[in-house]
Order: C-alpha cells, then structure tokens, then sequence
C-alpha cells in the first residue's frame, strides 16, 4: 500500500511538472524528489519542499516507488525505460515520444520489470466527456455515429514568461508539433469511439508567422472498425483561443465548450439540458489521474492495462506524424 511518506520522483520541472509536483503536494505526499537537467529556480514550488537533484545516478539511492515523466518529448523514451529498468512505476506525461524508435523495447521493459506504465492523457477523467461516454455505453441517444473536436490557441501565450521559441512544442529537435502537442483530442476520441482505428488522414499546416520549425497546425480524420468516424483539427497560432467537442448521435447531439466547462445535451423530442461546472480547475483532471494511477500500482495488476496503455499511445504517435 502507497503511504505519502513514500519517495516519490518529478522528472522536469517546467510548467507541467510544477503542476505535478503541486498536485502530489496537495494529495500530502512530502517525500518528492525532483530530477532536474539544469538546477534552474522553481516557478511557483518552494525549493525547501522537495529534494532537488541533478544526477541521474541518485536515482537508485532514492529508490522511488514511480516517477512522472515531464521532460522534453524526445527524453520521454530512454528516461521511461531507464526508471522501469529499475523497477519503478511511471506515469509519462504525453506524447509517449516524437517516434516509434524503443516502443518495443519499452514493452520488453514492462513485461520484465512488473511495472505499472500509463501515459498522461487527463481528459479521460474531465467530468464532461465522462458524461458523454455514458451516453455513448447507455445508447441513451442511440449509437454514436461521429466526432468533431477543435482546439485553438496561441503558442507565444502559453507561457509568456519565457520565450516560446525555445519551448519543446515550437521545436522539432524536441519533439514539437501541434499534431503531437495537442495530441490529448486524438486519445479523447479515440477512446469514446470504443473501437479499434481502422484508418486515418493527417493534413498539417506550416502557414504561420510563428518562429518555429514544426507545423503550427493539423487535420486529423480518423475512420473507426465500427463505422464511426472523428475530425479533430488542432493550432497554436489562432489568436483568440476556441476549443469546443460535438457528438452526433443516432436520436441527438451533445456539445462541450471547454473553455467554458459547459455541456448541452439536445436530444430530439426533448428538452435541450445545459451542464456549466462553474470554476472548474484544470488540476482536477491531473488530481484524478495520479489518483487512479497509484490505485492501480496499490491493486498490483499491471500487465494488460500498461500495454494497452502503450498501444494506444503508439497509435497516436503514427496518427499524429
């Protein structure tokens, strides 16, 4: 059983692993190590509590029990293998990894180690879509027929403290891209569709004024085995920022403003039901996850649902390039 005494390692600490960090501060985990590449200060984590260091090699004195992975998109691979090589669980923030190169030898790595693997996907846990995919296993509106997601925001917004030319998602060295980037749309629909993708078509767009190497934008089609199909396009050079989800079903339709955490459910023959989640905080899908991913090390079945894990996160990575 996981006590919050237990070691615990961040491996990154940009803003996604502050977060994380930040997150196992509130679920009382006080025994955090923190792996960073260049001791540079901390954004909003006071450097008193956690454990700072910069040697890899420490990491079999510190002998965590999981690690969440939240480097750089090119790093994602040889650190996940590594800490599985040792025995430790971990939770790998998305994309798995730019390309396909060492999936195998992650698989081989999870099979030999018993180690409990999930990448980073938190939309599964957003209250909303969970609402839809009831809906879609309850055929309350008849069967899913298709999906429509767009998501729109400005890259030099996302953290206007630092200079976004040198950010992993501008870069191709590190794995940048927005297809890659905002790959969280890909899992989402992928998942609701409950079937296994049976082809797809990706169209990216390299248009922009941004100073990056990677496309700042891309259409994603997806045709599933059993008959449902999915578009979602992604950017990050769309000024004013748009994200909204559309589910066609046989007997209605459900949408989701997400950046207004708002849900209308507009059946035929019935009233249309509006859902707003006011004050909705984005932590709670990370607080979620890290729940059900230590649950999951705490019940101590790893194998199938890692290498679904993995195998769906491939997919997204061949879809996605």
């Amino acid at each position: 059983m996981i006590k919050n005494t237990d070691p615990v390692m961040v491996m990154g600490a940009g803003s996604i692993g502050d977060r994380h960090i930040r997150i196992l501060q509130k679920l009382c985990f006080s025994n955090i190590w923190v792996y960073r590449q260049r001791n540079l200060p901390l954004q909003n984590i006071g450097s008193n509590s956690v454990n700072i260091f910069t040697n890899s090699d420490q990491i079999n004195e510190i002998k965590p029990f999981a690690a969440i992975v939240c480097t750089p998109t090119t790093q994602h691979m040889e650190q996940a293998i590594y800490c599985i090589e040792q025995g430790i669980h971990v939770l790998i923030e998305k994309p798995l990894s730019h390309a396909l190169t060492g999936i195998q030898k992650l698989k081989k790595a999870v099979l030999a180690n018993n180690t409990c693997v999930q990448v980073a996907y938190m939309l599964r846990y957003h209250p909303l879509f969970q609402i839809v995919e009831t809906h879609i296993q309850t055929k309350k509106m008849g069967s899913l027929l298709s999906m429509q997601c767009y998501w729109g925001e400005y890259l030099p917004d996302w953290h206007p403290w630092e200079d976004y030319r040198e950010s992993y998602a501008g870069r191709k060295d590190l794995g940048g891209g927005a297809a890659l980037t905002l790959s969280h749309d890909v899992d989402l629909v992928n998942w609701l569709s409950g079937s296994r993708v049976k082809k797809w078509n990706t169209l990216k767009n390299y248009s922009s004024s941004l100073e990056i190497d990677v496309e700042s934008a891309a259409d994603i089609s997806i045709a599933y085995e059993n008959g449902v199909t999915a578009h979602c396009h992604v950017n990050f050079h769309e000024r004013i920022p748009r994200r909204w989800y559309r589910f066609a079903f046989e007997k209605g339709s459900m949408e989701i403003d997400y950046l207004k955490s708002e849900l209308i459910v507009s059946p035929i023959n019935a009233s249309v039901h509006r859902r707003i989640i006011p004050d909705f905080n984005r932590n709670q899908l990370y607080e979620s996850q890290t729940l059900d991913f230590f649950t999951r090390i705490d019940d101590g079945y790893f194998h199938e649902s890692s290498l679904k894990y993995l195998n769906e996160s491939e997919l997204i990575i061949s879809i996605c390039q």
